[in-house]
């Protein structure tokens, strides 16, 4: 997408806002994170997001196989 300069120029002027700095600060501060709980990752909560999303998606749910590594080198 391409800015004409007058709509390059609004921007700018909209970026130098102080009720937009304001806006933007309230929205930070009040941010939600619904994979936390308690100040720790809920694990159970991200997995049963990525599995509706992909159902979401279409994407064939793919099960867990375990992977045998035989050549490990540190």
């Amino acid at each position: 997408m391409l800015l004409s300069e007058a709509e390059r120029e609004e921007l700018v002027a909209l970026s130098k806002s102080e009720s937009l700095r304001r806006d933007m600060a309230h929205v930070a501060a009040t941010r939600h994170n619904p994979f936390m709980v308690n100040g720790e990752v809920d694990g159970e909560r991200y997995i049963e997001f990525l599995t509706q999303y992909n159902e979401f998606l279409n994407h064939p749910f793919k099960p867990a196989r375990p992977f045998i590594e035989r050549n490990m080198k540190l």
